[in-house]
């Protein structure tokens, strides 16, 4: 549990980090005088960076473990926020953001694969406990970018180089760990990871295939939310900026909770199942939220964050399962896949932002949890429940 906390916290602050991008983003529109394309490019570059290497990182350390990646991993996010703080123009803003995703590739798959390590054989917890730092670190960012960046401006962001700092020696910390548990599992005669040796199985290929469909409906959706909200409640309720960010810091924390109820329920009824209603689940209340009243938009908001967090730790380990010798691999696969997707569906629905408006974003995004029925076809594993 000291371990899997100290993750936890870690995952907490990088992803609080990585939070600031998007919180910051009418700062940069007003300053820069940004459209929505250019907005979405820069998601596109900061979530491309992190989807392109993930996997590489992940497919490099289940072969040949580095301990101490982690930390020089939380450098190159120290390195970006400092950048960020002091952007002037749109071309750094863009280096920034890359540097930003290089640190979150890095620290994902292999402290996905410490997460599993120390989880005593309860997998889908230890990757919700994981799981959730992170979306209380993002849920953070915004709220701390409406009450300490947007009064003092863009330049402020450099205070927060301080919270890299306290990561990078947890993770240090961290990474002598690791190495201890690697001797440990050696002077037994075992491995903490087994290197694949046969070609994936076709079933094992299309259950992968499918997870990597539910992911796209997932995280296109959530896109639209955590990349647009803003603005679309700034437009469609008046809301002011500080206030918008709020609303935006209590969808975060929704979607917080989801991820921690997902990983131990997967654990008990099976991970299948919470796929399955985890994705489609959520669809009436994505179709009803175009339409709602504030106040309802609030109550959507926390609802549709809960039911469509709670499948990313099923998924994680689910396919973990179905090739469990590659732990690192899968986790810089899915997590890539992940910011890969969020960046390319905010980089083009800021397009279709510009072409239309922001509601029509909302009322096209509203369809995408139909998807979520291609869980049906998902195989039952022999580690969890069907």
């Amino acid at each position: 549990m000291g371990v899997l906390t100290a993750l936890s916290i870690c995952h907490l602050l990088n992803d609080l980090l990585q939070s600031m991008l998007p919180a910051i983003y009418p700062i940069l529109k007003s300053n820069l005088r940004l459209d929505f394309a250019q907005i979405g490019m820069i998601a596109f570059v900061n979530s491309g960076t992190a989807s392109i290497l993930q996997p590489l990182v992940g497919f490099y350390t289940d072969r040949k473990a580095k301990p101490f990646s982690l930390a020089v991993g939380m450098g190159f996010t120290l390195t970006g926020v400092l950048l960020l703080a002091l952007a002037s123009r749109y071309a750094v803003v863009l280096v920034a953001a890359a540097l930003v995703g290089m640190g979150s590739s890095i620290f994902h798959p292999e402290s996905s694969r410490i997460a599993r390590l120390a989880s005593g054989g309860r997998h889908g917890f230890a990757q919700s406990l994981f799981q959730v730092g992170g979306n209380f670190g993002s849920s953070l960012g915004p709220l701390l970018a409406a009450f300490i960046v947007l009064p003092r401006g863009q330049s402020s962001l450099a205070w927060f180089s301080g919270v890299a700092l306290l990561a990078i020696v947890i993770l240090w910390r961290i990474g002598l760990w690791y190495r201890a548990h690697r001797s440990t599992v050696a002077s037994r005669g075992g491995a903490d990871t087994v290197a694949p040796t046969t070609a994936v199985r076709p079933d094992v290929r299309r259950a992968l295939l499918l997870l990597l469909a539910l992911i796209f409906s997932k995280y296109v959706y959530l896109a639209s939310l955590t990349s647009y909200y803003t603005f679309y409640l700034i437009s469609r309720f008046n809301l002011s900026v500080q206030s918008a960010q709020i609303h935006l810091f209590v969808f975060l924390a929704a979607v917080a909770a989801g991820t921690m109820i997902g990983g131990p329920v997967g654990d008990r009824i099976g991970r299948r199942k919470v796929i399955l209603w985890s994705i489609l689940g959520v669809l009436p209340f994505t179709l009803a939220l175009p339409y709602a009243s504030l106040a309802w938009t609030r109550v959507l908001s926390v609802a549709i964050g809960i039911i469509l967090a709670s499948a990313f730790s099923a998924i994680i380990v689910y396919a973990q399962d179905l090739l469990p010798g590659r732990v690192g691999m899968i986790a810089g696969l899915f997590f890539g896949l992940a910011f890969g997707i969020a960046g390319i569906g905010a980089a083009v629905l800021g397009y279709l932002a510009d072409a239309t408006s922001i509601f029509v974003v909302y009322r096209i995004c509203a369809f995408l949890p139909l998807i979520g029925v291609l869980a049906v076809w998902l195989p039952r594993t022999t580690h969890s429940p069907a």
